[in-house]
């Protein structure tokens, strides 16, 4: 029996909106699987969903870092799983919403993370090295220990280089055999899958375009010249999210507002193509692909099925 739903897809193709219909129906509670929604602050250029669209539906997982912080997928795993289990203990179901593949999968999987470095200063040793010797050196030096990620990694990889080092020597396990463990670690919760996508490619695009431009007329920019005078890192994670480096490009006179708007456009239908070629892996996903626009009246008949399918009552 399923232990929870998930709503995946791209941007713009009305995850939220099916989300809370189904909340709604069957007595659920949504889990963004967002990986920048977490930020507090950040609000328009994420498209989180206002109280007017969450309709009274409890949502978790929005506002839970600041966007100074490093937050990683292991981070969300672990408080995801507890809004889960602590939705699950009360009798709802928890509905999963979000396009963030690696955030599901590892709710999903119950992925044991590697271990991070604590206040070793392992990591910045082993950066100043990269920096030292350079990135060819250093793949160099992980061949011998993991070849496997050495070859997948090119020497400019410095994060993923450094982090491979980095786990080897705080565990003694690279990160390759402990990737190949979790995969095939039964997962932690079975769910049933959903994907949104339309008939038409260019129907989605526009909905992309259009959600670009209406974010910039929403007040995008204030909202990114705001977090800067707050003291977020123009080079922060938070800030490297499409919609926020763009319009830090154009405060910084680096390009105009026509061709920051542009420039998101873009790179959201480059995402786009990239969250669905995540979901197309998943033979046990069933794929919901509209016309011109969401059809909530799908909502009935989902319900109907899932309902029996997880007996909430």
């Amino acid at each position: 029996m399923p232990d929870l739903v998930v709503i995946a897809g791209p941007t713009a193709s009305g995850k939220t909106a099916l989300g809370v219909e189904l909340a709604l129906r069957l007595g659920g509670e949504v889990v963004s699987a967002d990986s920048m929604q977490v930020y507090r602050g950040m609000d328009i250029g994420t498209a989180k969903p206002t109280a007017e669209e969450m309709r009274g539906v409890p949502h978790h997982m929005l506002d839970v870092a600041d966007p100074w912080e490093s937050f990683s997928a292991a981070k969300y795993a672990a408080m995801a799983s507890a809004c889960v289990d602590d939705i699950r203990r009360r009798g709802k179901l928890p509905i999963v919403v979000g396009g963030t593949g690696l955030y599901i999968d590892g709710l999903l999987r119950g992925t044991e993370y590697a271990a991070a470095p604590g206040d070793t200063g392992l990591r910045a040793a082993l950066e100043a090295e990269y920096d030292r010797i350079g990135g060819e050196a250093f793949r160099e030096a992980l061949r011998a220990i993991d070849p496997d990620r050495a070859a997948q990694l090119p020497p400019g990889d410095k994060k993923r280089l450094v982090r491979a080092r980095e786990v080897y020597e705080l565990t003694g396990e690279t990160i390759t055999a402990h990737d190949e463990r979790s995969r095939l670690a039964p997962p932690r919760y079975t769910a049933v899958k959903l994907a949104l996508d339309f008939r038409e490619r260019e129907t989605l695009y526009a909905r992309i375009d259009r959600r670009a431009a209406l974010m910039f007329e929403r007040g995008l920019v204030g909202e990114v010249e705001a977090l800067l005078a707050a003291g977020v890192p123009a080079d922060s994670t938070a800030m490297q999210a499409i919609g926020y480096k763009e319009t830090a490009e154009f405060l910084a006179g680096r390009c105009t507002l026509p061709e920051a708007v542009d420039s998101v456009s873009r790179k959201s239908r480059q995402y786009a193509k990239r969250q669905l070629t995540w979901l197309r892996r998943d033979g046990e996903t069933r794929w919901l692909r509209w016309e011109n626009a969401p059809d909530m009246e799908i909502a009935r008949q989902l319900s109907t099925e899932i309902s029996a399918l997880c007996a909430v009552k």
